[in-house]
């Protein structure tokens, strides 16, 4: 296949680009991006993970309530989202206990709002009359199996969708594979999905303990990896927000996006991106939504993974419509820190690079204001710049100096 040159066009915003929460979901509308507690997972096994979630939203929701882990509004984070010039939330719902999230929840639909659940959360706990959007509608977007119902089959890898029961004969160590979990829990997060190559030995993630369906893919060599970012806002009409590159790790997992100076996707794969978003809408979604697609090193082209929820790769192209458009069509990469230290260390450690540019904290939590008993910061940045080498080597001595896991 003849190698595209390379562009910003799909980066580069129109005079209409949403850079704010608010901009998507109009008014009286609360957000809440934490998964729901598994009934069969121990809370601990996923609760950092779900308390970050729920705070990425605050760097750009501007006057759009949040229900956020107070882990997200520790005070040199707010002040560093607020000297970069980011939208803050002004109105953060705050809860630091399981306890504190239901109230939360309870006291937004007290107040008259809607909720935008990012994730499907029990009925008991809110019920559909009062959401943007469906828990059914939320979880079957985002389950695995549904892309072979949603996607068009020519952009389909070739997938199984089996019992429990079946797996180990679908799954020889011989073979390289891919097994996500079928589940409209939708929790997203890299938690639902696990790689095989042939000859490794075989783990078999956790999810297969508590699930009775699957979805068996074939492991595809890939060459490039988009994420394309679109939204649909109240007036129901899907729209692209930009493409980006995703970075992957060996295991398969995001580990951070690429903007600007993209490879550009092939037009049919675009249109075909634009229609799923539109389905979506026309039987109720709102709000922003990420669709995982790549190109194999033989030319296929496949849509792998459909996130119909805030994402990685949403936040921080919100971020730079608002606070420097000029960037948009020029290098910027994502990635996140991770340490055991307080997050006002960490950043009084990277002012130095604050200060210098071109370096933007996006988001951020830590498990100190919360009752969580593992002491855990994470740190989400853009590395921003004119030349793409430079970007990739400052964000990759952030990762080296500070950690990421």
């Amino acid at each position: 296949m003849r190698e595209n040159s390379i562009t910003a066009s799909a980066l580069t915003p129109t005079l209409a680009a949403p850079r704010t929460l608010t901009d998507i979901y109009g008014p009286d509308v609360t957000v809440c991006a934490r998964p729901a507690q598994e009934p069969a997972v121990p809370s601990s096994r996923h609760r950092n993970t779900r308390d970050v979630l729920s705070a990425r939203p605050l760097a750009v929701a501007a006057d759009t309530p949040v229900i956020t882990s107070a882990g997200g509004t520790e005070p040199n984070l707010l002040a560093a989202l607020l000297d970069g010039g980011l939208p803050v939330c002004t109105d953060p719902r705050e809860f630091r206990t399981e306890a504190e999230f239901a109230l939360r929840v309870t006291e937004a639909l007290s107040d008259g709002l809607r909720l935008s659940m990012e994730y499907p959360q029990p009925a008991n706990l809110h019920p559909d009359e009062r959401s943007v959007k469906s828990a059914e509608l939320v979880g079957y977007l985002n389950n695995k199996a549904s892309i072979s119902t949603f996607v068009d089959p020519r952009f389909q890898a070739r997938r199984e969708i089996l019992g429990i029961d079946e797996l180990a004969q679908a799954t020889p160590v011989e073979k390289s594979w891919v097994l996500k979990a079928a589940t409209n829990a939708a929790h997203g997060a890299s938690l639902d999905v696990y790689l095989h190559r042939a000859g490794d030995p075989v783990t078999l993630p956790a999810f297969t303990d508590i699930l009775t369906e699957v979805v068996v893919e074939e492991y595809l060599h890939i060459h490039r990896n988009w994420g394309i970012q679109l939204y649909v806002a109240a007036d129901g009409r899907a729209r692209l927000l930009a493409v980006t590159d995703q970075r992957i790790d060996a295991d398969g997992i995001y580990t951070g996006g690429r903007f600007g100076l993209v490879v550009p996707l092939p037009a049919d794969l675009l249109t075909e991106c634009l229609a799923i978003a539109q389905r979506a809408a026309d039987v109720g979604y709102r709000g922003v939504c990420s669709l995982d697609c790549a190109q194999t090193y033989d030319g296929r082209l496949v849509m792998l993974d459909l996130n119909f929820r805030i994402t990685s790769g949403s936040i921080p192209l919100l971020a730079l419509h608002t606070i420097r458009p000029d960037a948009l069509d020029r290098p910027s990469e994502s990635t996140k820190l991770t340490t055991a230290a307080p997050i006002a260390a960490l950043l009084a450690a990277l002012q130095p690079a604050l200060q210098r540019g071109g370096l933007l904290v996006t988001g951020g939590h830590d498990t100190r204001r919360t009752d969580n008993p593992v002491n855990q910061a994470t740190l989400h940045l853009l590395v921003f710049g004119d030349d793409p080498d430079d970007v990739t080597t400052r964000r990759t001595a952030l990762e080296a100096m500070y950690g990421r896991r």
